[in-house]
């Protein structure tokens, strides 16, 4: 049977790297005590853009990302290395729960 190709496609347990991302963004402004209007104002970036991007409704470029790193003092490969993180712990989860499952 063919696929439709206006289907929704299949959830997938694993997270979107922009939604993995945007966490990081969000805990580091909020560990700083900082709104989203400050951030968003040192960044250049409209303050309900960042709020999508921090919700993993929007993809972040490269030099979008550069901007709110600088504003929150903080290297961009430090939200790489964080989400890389966060991303491994996940699939080692996915892995141990499908190892369980299938025992």
């Amino acid at each position: 049977m063919a696929s439709n190709p206006n289907d929704p496609a299949p959830e997938s347990d694993t997270p979107k790297v922009r939604d993995v991302i945007g966490d990081v963004l969000r805990e580091e402004r909020c560990s700083q005590d900082r709104t989203l209007a400050d951030v968003a104002g040192e960044a250049a970036v409209s303050l309900q853009y960042l709020s999508e991007i921090e919700r993993g409704r929007k993809e972040v470029s490269s030099d979008l990302l550069e901007a709110v790193c600088d504003s929150l003092e903080l290297e961009v490969a430090e939200v790489l290395e964080r989400a890389a993180r966060q991303l491994r712990v996940g699939s080692d989860r996915r892995s141990r729960q499908a190892f369980m499952l299938a025992a």
